[in-house]
This record gives C-alpha cells, structure tokens and sequence, in this order.
C-alpha cells in the first residue's frame, strides 16, 4: 500500500512521539488565513517553485483558515528545538475527518505507486506552502532581491512556528502566501487531502514528517 502517515494522531494537540533519541509533543497554532480566489490549491516551496502545478480538487474560493502543527523536541524533558511537522488549510471545520486521500497533481495515479511510496513536492530552500495558484502565478514574477526581502528577511521566525511569514501577493483579491520551515529542512513531502463522511473537502495536510511513525510508549 502506499504510504499514508497517521494524520488523526499527528493533528492532536498534545500528542506525543519518540524515537530513540528524543521525545515530541505536538502543538496546534493558528496562522494566518489563507485567501483563495480561486480555489485551486497549491503545495509546493514557494521560493523555488511557485510555477508548480495545483492539485487536481479543488476547493470553495474564498478566506480559509490555517494551521502549523509544530513537533516540539524534547531531550531529558525539555524543549530542544521546534519543527513544523504539518500545515493545515481548513476547508471545513464543523465536520469530522474519516478519511483521508493523497492530493494530487496532473495525471498522478496511486495505483503505480508502490510500497511506501507517495506523491511529493521537492524542497530546496527548506520552506513550505499551501496557496492558491493565482497568488505563486503573481510570485513568479518577482525578481530574487523581492523574494529575498519579503520571505528571507534577517531574522527569520523561530518561534512559536519555525519560519512563519505572510505576505499578500496580490492586493486585488488579497490572494497570500503563508510560508513555515520545513521540518527538518529539503526532502520530498506528500499532501493528504480529508474528507468528511458526505465526501466533503475538509482539509488539505502537507507533513513535513518530523515524527516517528510510532507513537511513544505508554
């Protein structure tokens, strides 16, 4: 079967993980909404490829509230660092999630997907996003010293979500860009898509797998 990760215990505030060296207890943070004037979404690293493709479900233009769940890393008990494990566009929030599905791009299909595998987006400036395609399309046109000035300023967020910015790409529709660090930094990271039990969109995730797979021992 492909890989999908454990989402309903990843979204737990609270929820608690460790491996062999460390310990993760995992926190809920509002970010800023995410306005989509056109409802096709978008994950990808914003600073290296805004020109990529959205997923093929789309969602209800319009303001959608966001969350970063950040991995807080302990060592003998206490705070080490932070990570953001997973962001969060909420389409609906008055629905449970029963399952969830693989977001996809173009023509992807899982059924050629092989064990373990998943669909991804490559990271190589260590930032991740969920947006809608108008604002990226306004993004790509920015010369390097804008996005230099606007997403890598001199001091970027560490606390209490790595790596957090917002800036409004087009003032027009008020389509944005919400950026956090990407767990651990560059890798390939797979978006899941929930639905509620009518089939109803209600999120999109990107995990950025900071946790183990394994929940910690009781």
């Amino acid at each position: 079967m492909p890989y999908t990760p454990d989402l309903d215990r990843l979204l737990t505030p609270g929820a608690r993980f460790a491996d062999e060296h460390r310990g993760y207890v995992i926190e809920a943070h509002a970010v800023d909404d995410i306005v989509l004037p056109t409802g096709q979404v978008v994950g990808c690293d914003p600073l290296v490829c805004p020109e990529s493709d959205p997923f093929t479900v789309t969602v209800p233009p319009g303001r959608h509230r966001a969350r970063a769940w950040v991995a807080v890393v302990l060592a003998d008990g206490a705070e080490v660092d932070r990570r953001v494990a997973a962001l969060e566009l909420v389409v609906v929030d008055d629905e449970p999630t029963v399952r969830w599905e693989p977001a996809l791009v173009g023509d992807q299909d899982p059924a050629r997907l092989g064990a373990d595998d998943y669909f991804g987006y490559g990271v190589d400036a260590g930032t991740g996003t969920l947006a809608d395609v108008a604002a990226l399309r306004v993004l790509e046109d920015w010369d390097y010293e804008r996005v230099e000035e606007v997403f890598i300023p001199a001091t970027i967020p560490a606390e209490p979500v790595p790596g957090l910015i917002t800036a409004v790409l087009d003032e027009t529709t008020g389509a944005n860009v919400v950026t956090v660090s990407s767990g651990w930094g560059d890798g390939c990271y797979g978006t899941w898509i929930g639905r509620a039990a009518d089939g109803r969109v209600t999120s999109f995730v990107t995990d950025f797998m900071v946790v183990p797979d394994d929940p910690a021992p009781r």
